[in-house]
């Protein structure tokens, strides 16, 4: 536990040399106030930006109040025009005010939004699918290496190591634009599966919200392909060793057939590679399924965050960062946790 905790300072120190990253990244733009408020003429709209973003303040000031906005405990002044953005509890001193709340990522430009609620919607988005593109990769990743490993050096073992090759070659933004095209397109009146869609779709009317499972089997697919190829050789190559041990050689002098030992000896000790694997790549279809997202247009945070791009919508670009590298931290905490739980040797180091 000691090894998991050193680990989880280091992360949140790094998670707090890239809030301080972005927000001098964002400050080397050249004229930010002018890029930020390009698309509002009005000269009192762009002095109202620039007095709550705060950057008509010194540079170290304009720090502090970017770290503020995104502290869980945060001092607002009683005036500012950023409470009526915040969720959370205030504590009233007087002209200050003391909250325990949610991180601020500021407004869109654009819409005028609170980012934080933006982006948690679009999150689920993209949550859903990549769950769906897990789910998909580990449900025949994993069957398949087994297979792999238990036909060592035969045909089916060749015909499965040459696809999973093939996928592991393959980026995620090709494989959306292959599938999209072939079977949304080509194939389309035997698929019936369409081009582009969100998991909700809304009528005409705009008042009747759907969902739509069909819209997640392409993109869902085009996502997994390379963490299904991976777990496949990681399987398949774990398992081979595991297959060579003493220990499974007894199981199947005592009886045991070959897929007994297999499944109740030798998968067991062969998980903890794969666990970390799956929490990284499960972090990795998060960021990764943005150009995913985008062909499909698929309503996901990479969907969002290209848009925001496009606008020159800076405070949703900021956000996301900070919100996909809070996920990866989440996530990276929840594996070595389950590490730890799968291996209890672990616990002593």
């Amino acid at each position: 536990m000691k090894s998991i905790w050193k680990k989880s300072k280091f992360l949140f120190a790094v998670l707090l040399g890239l809030v301080l990253f972005i927000f001098v990244l964002f400050q080397a733009l050249p004229n930010a106030e002018e890029l930020l408020t390009s698309q509002r003429a009005d000269a009192k709209t762009k002095q109202a930006i620039v007095a709550e973003l705060g950057l008509d303040q010194p540079l170290h000031k304009q720090a502090i109040y970017y770290v503020n906005d995104l502290s869980l405990i945060s001092v607002y002044d009683s005036t500012s025009q950023k409470l009526k953005y915040l969720s959370g509890f205030a504590l009233n001193r007087g002209k200050w005010q003391v909250w325990l709340k949610l991180p601020y990522l500021r407004t869109s430009f654009q819409s005028k939004q609170p980012v934080g609620g933006m982006l948690f919607q679009a999150f689920l988005g993209t949550m859903v699918l990549a769950m769906a593109a897990m789910l998909i990769a580990l449900m025949f990743g994993i069957p398949l290496g087994i297979v792999a490993a238990m036909k060592q050096g035969k045909a089916l073992d060749h015909l499965i190591v040459g696809f999973s090759a093939i996928g592991i070659s393959m980026p995620s933004f090709f494989s959306a634009m292959i599938f999209s095209w072939l079977f949304g397109f080509v194939w389309h009146e035997y698929t019936h599966l369409p081009m582009t869609g969100s998991l909700y779709e809304i009528d005409e009317l705009g008042e009747n919200r759907t969902m739509v499972l069909s819209n997640m089997i392409l993109p869902a697919l085009a996502l997994g392909i390379r963490p299904l190829a991976v777990f496949i050789q990681l399987t398949r190559n774990t398992m081979v060793e595991m297959l060579a041990q003493d220990f499974v050689r007894t199981a199947r002098s005592k009886g045991l057939s070959k897929w007994q030992a297999t499944v109740k000896h030798a998968l067991p000790n062969a998980m903890n590679p794969l666990i970390t694997s799956v929490g990284g790549w499960f972090s990795s279809l998060l960021a990764g399924s943005f150009f995913t997202e985008y062909i499909f247009q698929w309503r996901g945070l990479g969907k969002v965050t290209i848009e925001a791009l496009q606008q020159s919508d800076f405070p949703v670009v900021m956000g996301a960062v900070l919100f996909t590298a809070c996920v990866f931290f989440v996530l990276h905490t929840i594996t070595e946790l389950l590490y730890v739980w799968i291996d209890p040797r672990v616990r002593y180091e």
